[in-house]
């Protein structure tokens, strides 16, 4: 479609050295075809990187800061009270970092601090070995000269919990009293490390995405950075409902559960999906701009729809009873189901979302 401007003859009076008199006339103005007017994702990048992203390791390190006290506390006084406050701070950690998952990308992924902090399944045999051993249990030991599987929060899980909250403070040795104080200082170390290297006081991974576009080197454009976020999220749908919900389910093997020693595996998947959420509204603790905006601009009913699909995910995993390792043999409708909402989740990121923002102009 062609826009036209219809102009009126008019006598323009120009004064030389001598006086003319001529009309000038206004013909056809072709602003030619219609375009759709780039978007701008500076401000929805600027709040993923600050607002989500660098609010939620800033919250993930103050929640390690504090287990490292509870931890502590527990090695100085073994009581039941001071266990207890070790296993709660371990799940009030565990939930910032769970929907962290929705953005393995960056410093997390390039300085090898998503496996040093999360790798799963354990293995007892292996843990068993550290502790049976005569090395000297410290934070730079952990750190160097244990594998990922060693270390992090499902280490710590193990030498909290052992089997749901039934574990006896009186059952804890000393030895591993010594290995979940020096595994909960690196893992302390390692969340500080994640939130200075997303801090505007350390490297400023932050700048890195809100600049996107800006003659930047690892986004050279908005929608380079626009299809990391999407990314990011497809690929925790994808994990939660393809390998943590799914491979214990289709082997029937509880070794394969993730966080089964706390039984707070429930919660560990809500809080993937969660973060999917935090990233698509642009939220944490507060409010900013999301994706929501962009797609509900672009396609309002695939908005509304992937907002209730990621709701309903959510409370279909929360309708699995606990705990999950039992659920998968004696409540597998529920565990299906969860599989099936979001693998839903899943498939509209990857088949409408992320189309969507590849085939739009961005500033």
């Amino acid at each position: 479609m062609k826009f036209y401007k219809v102009c009126t003859l008019f006598c323009c009076f120009l004064f030389t050295t001598s006086l003319l008199i001529g009309c000038i006339g206004c013909g056809e103005d072709d602003d030619g075809d219609d375009q759709v007017e780039a978007y701008d994702a500076g401000t929805m990048l600027n709040d993923f990187a600050n607002t989500v992203v660098l609010a939620t390791y800033t919250d993930l390190d103050n929640k390690a800061g504090e287990l490292l006290v509870a931890v502590k506390a527990l090695a100085e006084n073994t009581t039941q009270a001071n266990l207890e406050k070790a296993q709660q701070a371990w799940v009030a950690t565990r939930k910032p970092w769970e929907q962290s998952e929705a953005f393995l990308f960056g410093p997390v992924d390039t300085q090898g601090l998503d496996p040093a902090l999360d790798s799963w399944p354990v293995d007892r045999v292996s843990l068993k070995a550290v502790l049976d051993s005569n090395d000297e249990l410290t934070a730079d030991f952990v750190k160097d000269g244990l594998e990922d599987t060693q270390k992090g929060f499902h280490t710590i899980e193990f030498l909290l919990f052992r089997e749901g909250d039934q574990h006896k403070a009186s059952d804890i040795a000393d030895r591993e009293l010594e290995y979940l104080v020096a595994s909960t200082e690196y893992l302390k170390e390692s969340t500080s490390q994640l939130r200075l290297a997303w801090s505007p006081e350390g490297e400023n991974f932050s700048h890195t995405v809100a600049s996107a576009g800006e003659g930047n080197a690892v986004y050279p454009s908005q929608s380079s950075a626009v299809q990391e976020m999407v990314n990011g999220m497809i690929t925790i749908a994808d994990e939660v409902a393809n390998g943590k919900i799914s491979d214990p389910y289709n082997e029937e093997d509880t070794t394969l559960v993730e966080s089964q020693f706390s039984f707070n595996s429930i919660s560990d998947f809500q809080d993937n999906i969660r973060g999917i959420q935090n990233v698509y509204m642009g939220k944490f603790t507060n409010d900013g701009q999301g994706l929501n905006e962009f797609v509900k601009g672009q396609d309002a009913a695939l908005d509304s729809r992937f907002q209730s699909e990621i709701k309903n995910a959510i409370d279909t995993i929360g309708a699995i009873p606990d705990p999950f390792r039992d659920s998968i043999t004696a409540n597998r409708s529920a565990v299906q189901a969860a599989i099936d909402a979001v693998s839903t989740v899943h498939l509209s990121l990857e088949q409408d979302i992320l189309p969507l923002v590849q085939e739009s102009d961005f500033n």
